[in-house]
């Protein structure tokens, strides 16, 4: 028989460039935790040296966040090709 519950819910606390955030997720906390690091070490990267104010600095984030988005995912479809390919030959 399947299991049929939801996953379990955790609420995950982080802190993300000196605000404090409750997460919830279904996944793995560190993942979240991990997640938060990154985000909050890109945050204060960006605002080292500037004086934007923190919601500048999140914009900025988010920007060079979805351009490595963006990247990966070429990167991941040229690879499929390659793959699918190979794998016509």
């Amino acid at each position: 028989m399947a299991n049929d519950a939801p996953p379990e819910k955790k609420t995950v606390k982080v802190t993300i460039f000196n605000h404090s955030y409750s997460l919830v997720t279904t996944g793995k906390e560190s993942d979240v935790e991990d997640l938060a690091h990154r985000v909050d070490e890109l945050m204060n990267q960006i605002a080292r040296g500037s004086n934007a104010d923190s919601s500048r600095i999140a914009v900025l984030a988010c920007m060079h966040l979805a351009d490595e988005l963006r990247t990966a995912e070429s990167k991941h479809r040229s690879l499929s090709r390659l793959l699918e390919e190979s794998l016509a030959d």
